[in-house]
């Protein structure tokens, strides 16, 4: 039997008028030829986070102002290791 890959979640596109944004209900859609992610202000907590959703896999990070500032912050090595998938993504 051949398995088939999983398919991510999906998530109902709207492209407003005027508006150059890619829009779904979870938030503006930024992605590239390696990822596809929805970003948006989540305002349900103590102060105001940034939500990132992974279209892919359904994975969601809230980043306060914290660590948001803490990314500006890293130096390029740092931020290139992050940035290795083989580093934390693709572990067998």
């Amino acid at each position: 039997m051949d398995a088939q890959p999983a398919e991510g979640p999906r998530h109902e596109i709207v492209i407003e008028d005027g508006d150059d944004d890619v829009t779904i209900a979870q938030g503006k859609v930024v992605e590239s030829e390696f990822a596809s992610m929805a970003v948006r202000l989540d305002t349900e907590g103590n102060s105001v986070r940034l939500r990132i959703e992974d279209l892919r896999t359904g994975r969601v990070r809230h980043l306060d102002a914290l660590e948001l500032e803490s990314i500006v912050w890293l130096g390029d090595g740092h931020l290139t290791q992050l940035l290795d998938p083989s580093h934390d993504r693709w572990r067998g």
